[in-house]
């Protein structure tokens, strides 16, 4: 048998010899690449999100943000490190323009009530609740940036004597109080197996002498 004979029964549709040999060639590239794709196992693991920062953690961020700007706008340009107590007391100040607290003055027939009957002329302020809550996260925003506790602005004594006037002032001016309420103690509750307890027994000397007075 020649040469040529062999050929046909192997190629029966009479393709060329090279296309024949190319598609073998295929064939078994492609049966290696699924069977070591089979035998490499998949990793299951997934990459760690990221972990979601708290309301908290982002209105700091944007009233660290804010204080910032206005150190830029300030005139003259203030840095941080030239920033002091008196500074936070301006932006404080600065800040009651955007309040929406109606504190009424003095001399306005609606001083000291919480709930005033009509409109009146007298200004929003920001509440005092707001001022504080501010505060606290500035002074916490201020040492988290490199700044030393023992120099923080936020901390300053003059801040802390404004937040209580501005306290005391509007406590007084809306009707209302700040005052924490303290909470009452629990009354002690007796367990039913001690109210249920029966009594102990007399002594033996007791019953003795009610024998003998008996007799």
């Amino acid at each position: 048998m020649d040469l040529v004979s062999l050929s046909q029964q192997s190629n029966p549709n009479n393709y060329p010899s090279s296309i024949v040999s190319s598609n073998a060639a295929i064939s078994n590239t492609t049966s290696s690449i699924i069977s070591s794709g089979a035998a490499t196992p998949t990793s299951s693991t997934q990459p760690p999100q990221p972990t979601t920062p708290s309301r908290y953690e982002n209105q700091k961020r944007r009233d660290w943000n804010t204080f910032c700007q206005y150190l830029r706008n300030h005139r003259p340009p203030l840095s941080l490190s030239m920033c002091s107590g008196a500074h936070v007391l301006e932006f404080l100040r600065y800040l009651d323009q955007f309040g929406k607290t109606k504190v009424h003055n003095q001399t306005c027939p609606f001083f000291g009530l919480p709930n005033p009957p009509a409109p009146c002329p007298c200004p929003l302020r920001q509440a005092w609740g707001s001022l504080d809550a501010l505060i606290g996260r500035l002074r916490a925003a201020y040492e988290e940036h490199g700044g030393r506790p023992e120099g923080n602005p936020f901390g300053a004594r003059a801040v802390r004597i404004y937040l209580r006037e501005v306290r005391d002032f509007q406590a007084k001016a809306r009707g209302v109080s700040y005052e924490k309420k303290r909470k009452r103690p629990k009354p002690k509750v007796v367990p039913s197996s001690a109210q249920q307890q029966p009594s102990a027994p007399p002594p033996a000397a007791v019953l003795a002498e009610a024998a003998a007075a008996s007799e």
